[in-house]
């Protein structure tokens, strides 16, 4: 008989990348510590630029000057992945989870991450499919639709999935998103004729299938989390 467990959601709303990577590694540290269960983040950032451990600054097209006149941020990580952009209508995900706990290497972990955005797509009839070798993320035909970087430290997770839901594709064409080239970006917007319902629903059904796909039992919804580091401790 497999033992309930429980997800433990964050509703953040839109949160300053800076803050957020904060967070996570105050959660990862409470996570190994046993304070917290597992914990997912579920937000939206103001227009991004984020690098991963590579560095692959050849990928940003212009000058990160250009970026402050558009109102958008770089930003170095210690994820995987290239450089990617996050922005508002963007869902985003940030699992802080023990993979030991539940079983799962690394490489079943992304495939998890994959399925839940390629889940999330059929719900709205769009076909998605995880990248093939040298693609990164989840494809819908040749266009991208879901970006995924993630973090692992001593089993615990971090960073993790971004789905674009109706986000301003002008955006990647200042990059060469994920470093993959000839490509295009999309989103559930663009490659679906259904109407969609509010972001919040689309959030809760992302947050839903990850749920499911991880066996998670009971979600317990955190809403109006404190977004100052002086208010980040563990319960």
């Amino acid at each position: 008989m497999r033992v309930p467990r429980s997800l433990e959601v964050w509703k953040m709303g839109t949160v300053n990348y800076l803050n957020a990577l904060k967070l996570q590694d105050k959660l990862v540290s409470h996570r190994k510590t046993h304070k917290i269960p597992d914990t997912v983040l579920s937000l939206q950032h103001p227009p991004t630029y984020t690098l991963g451990k590579r560095r692959t600054d050849h990928n940003l097209l212009v000058p990160e000057s250009d970026l402050k006149t558009i109102g958008a941020e770089l930003h170095y990580t210690q994820r995987g992945g290239d450089i990617t952009f996050h922005g508002p209508n963007q869902a985003i995900l940030y699992p802080i989870i023990s993979l030991r706990d539940i079983g799962l290497g690394a490489r079943n972990y992304v495939e998890k991450l994959e399925l839940t955005m390629i889940e999330l797509a059929s719900l709205y009839g769009v076909k998605a499919r995880a990248g093939r070798v040298g693609e990164t993320g989840v494809w819908v035909g040749e266009r991208k639709i879901g970006a995924i970087g993630v973090r692992i430290s001593s089993g615990i997770t971090s960073h993790g999935l971004a789905f674009n839901i109706d986000p301003d594709l002008n955006y990647y064409k200042l990059i060469v998103p994920c470093g993959i080239a000839d490509k295009e970006v999309t989103s559930l917007r663009r490659e679906t004729d259904l109407v969609l319902p509010t972001e919040e629903v689309i959030h809760e059904q992302l947050i839903s299938c990850f749920a499911r796909l991880f066996g998670f039992s009971d979600i317990i919804w955190k809403e109006d989390t404190p977004i100052s580091p002086d208010n980040w401790e563990a319960e």
